[in-house]
């Protein structure tokens, strides 16, 4: 991976200390809420708020009820005009009617899929740990092995049920790929949860016991029909809706006929060839192209050869 495509990954980017020797300290909540320089975040269903400029919007302690599930996200680095180096960033998982004292116009609450392009390497650190840990802590109230229900503790980076059974977050590999053929032509499907014009690069989950280069060659057949030369690693960027780290790969069909290529017709229902006339014809228009939020965006742009000016 180049630095100059990893700098490209729109959630990868990250200013922050994560201070995970801090998550321990005893009676973390309090001390966080005692501390004036503190910053709180807001969180609710995985929305946050910003500020005219477009930084992350933060609130006071006495703005947070007591009851919410507070996760110490760590330090600043480097001195910003909101907060100086040093400064202890804490997400507050919030409930409707929190929220609604915090912000009533539920139309403020945006979502990171939005705006993550838009924020400071600082801001879109917090808001991808943030909502990462907001998804995981809304899944995990009642504990896998005993049923019972479990609490936050360690500045909530774990939940421990009352059999003292401690349990982490996790975090789902998934690959991504961008593949060309003999023609340096792009593979892209549609997926049958989408528009159906909408494309984007093939992906899947990493099975257990496999490798991510495994992983791609078998999600790329499976979904395509297309059998791949070695897959090169790109980058990797979180994917926080609702648990993902995003593996990038890019990869060359192997010789032969590259209108074989078929959609496995349940979860891919339809694959195309695109050549970059195609895509600068078609894009925006009869196609529609992944975010730029996403990593699929910058794999895309990267064969491309630079920036498409969608949204």
């Amino acid at each position: 991976m180049t630095v100059e495509f990893a700098a490209r990954l729109p959630l990868a980017r990250n200013e922050l200390d994560r201070d995970a020797e801090h998550r321990s300290t005893p009676d973390l909540e309090r001390v966080l809420r005692d501390d004036p320089t503190t910053r709180f975040l807001p969180v609710h269903g995985g929305a946050m708020l910003r500020n005219a400029d477009g930084t992350l919007r933060f609130v006071a302690a006495d703005q947070v009820p007591d009851d919410a599930t507070l996760l110490y996200l760590g330090r600043a680095v480097s001195d910003a005009p909101d907060a100086p180096a040093g400064t202890r960033f804490v997400a507050a998982l919030v409930d409707d009617a929190a929220a609604a004292r915090i912000e009533p116009d539920s139309d403020v609450w945006e979502n990171l899929r939005m705006f993550g392009t838009e924020l400071s390497a600082r801001d879109q650190g917090l808001a991808v740990e943030a909502v990462a840990m907001a998804n995981w802590h809304a899944v995990h109230g009642f504990s896998p092995r005993t049923g019972s229900p479990t609490e936050s503790t360690v500045g909530g980076w774990v939940r421990r049920d009352p059999e003292g059974h401690q349990h982490f977050p996790r975090t789902d590999a998934a690959i991504i790929v961008g593949i060309t053929d003999g023609q340096d032509r792009i593979l892209l499907g549609s997926n049958a949860a989408w528009d159906a014009n909408r494309y984007s690069l093939l992906a899947g989950f990493v099975e257990p016991g496999e490798s991510l280069e495994d992983a791609v060659r078998r999600e790329v057949f499976e979904e395509a029909g297309v059998t791949i030369e070695e897959p090169e690693y790109l980058g990797s960027q979180p994917w926080p809706f609702p648990a993902s780290l995003m593996v990038g790969f890019r990869a060359r069909a192997v010789d032969g006929d590259p209108s074989t290529a078929r959609p496995d017709g349940v979860e891919i229902i339809d694959v195309r060839w695109f050549s970059r006339d195609e895509i600068r014809e078609q894009a925006g228009d009869t196609v529609l192209l992944p975010g730029r939020t996403s990593i699929a965006r910058v794999i895309i742009e990267e064969w491309y050869g630079g920036p498409l000016d969608l949204p």
